[in-house]
């Protein structure tokens, strides 16, 4: 099923169906959606989250397995699975209800300190990673190769960078990438969310409420959470997160590696798609264009080299 087909009429039918306690609650579509889901509000209290294919379909069973438990253990809140909905109606997946967490996305419009935000972020994964381990996914295609090494994105971001020479430090990108790949990752792993962005972090009254969105989440190295600390954060901000996260210099070498290549990608369909930057750093919640996250890249690895 196509992702423009998960409309909220199909979506009031599924519940309908197999949850019929909810049937009479309003179904309405969130304002900045995922990519991995389509998530819509069901109700006040309620929100539904349907895989938009097949790939990510394996998040469901991962999402309400280990949520709970780290929910637990979490000083934020996190989403709450409180039902599993099954395949239905032409929908091929299985599918999630959630509590939900009340929250604007966080941004520079809706975060007065970003210091504040940062050390508060830097925290909440201090203590995701001292959950235990034991039992949980390694990285793997579930995470969408989030946690696992950076070398694995060797070629494609090779490639992208060979394309876009015309008008790019080359050079310079290079060498942030050449500097992650040498970063080697410790063996074991911790617990990682995986998509840490502006869009996956919920703030109220101007301080982090909730982190959301743990589709990617796995055991494994935690670079691939440091990729905010460029996409939203920048100064005061950015050393508050480094200096409360406290992980070593090879997991930000590796981190910038993580966010030059999804900065590359991104760069690469704007040159065919005008416009796609500006649409792509909105729903992500960065602060800046994937041209201007390159180039803030490249300096600060020379910065800190």
């Amino acid at each position: 099923m196509d992702r423009s087909a998960i409309t909220p009429a199909l979506v009031a039918g599924l519940v309908a169906r197999q949850f019929p306690q909810w049937a009479d609650l309003p179904v309405v579509p969130v304002a900045l959606d995922g990519w991995d889901n389509v998530t819509f509000r069901l109700g006040s209290t309620l929100s539904v989250r349907l895989p938009s294919a097949a790939t990510y379909a394996a998040q469901v069973d991962k999402e309400q397995r280990w949520l709970p438990f780290l929910g637990a253990r979490l000083p934020l809140a996190v989403p709450v699975p409180v039902a599993r909905g099954e395949p239905d109606l032409g929908f091929p997946r299985p599918w999630s209800v959630y509590g939900w967490i009340e929250g604007a996305t966080a941004s520079p419009a809706t975060v007065s300190d970003p210091v504040v935000l940062a050390t508060d972020l830097a925290r909440f994964l201090d203590a995701l990673y001292a959950c235990d381990t034991a039992g949980g996914p390694p990285a793997g295609g579930h995470s969408h190769r989030r946690g696992g090494p950076v070398a694995a994105l060797d070629t494609e971001t090779r490639g992208v960078l060979e394309r876009l020479a015309p008008g790019l430090d080359v050079a310079g990108a290079t060498e942030v990438w050449e500097a992650a790949l040498a970063a080697t990752a410790p063996t074991g792993g911790v617990w990682v969310h995986g998509d840490v962005t502006g869009t996956n972090l919920l703030v109220r009254e101007g301080r982090l409420c909730a982190v959301i969105d743990f589709g990617c989440c796995a055991v494994g190295d935690p670079a691939c959470d440091t990729t905010v600390a460029w996409t939203l954060f920048s100064g005061p901000s950015r050393r508050a997160f480094v200096e409360t996260l406290g992980l070593d210099a090879g997991a930000w070498a590796r981190g910038r590696g993580w966010a030059l290549w999804k900065a590359l990608l991104e760069l690469y369909a704007e040159r065919h798609d005008p416009g796609h930057g500006t649409r792509v750093a909105r729903r992500m919640g960065w602060r800046r264009s994937p041209r201007q996250l390159v180039d803030d890249l490249v300096a600060d690895h020379g910065a800190a080299s």
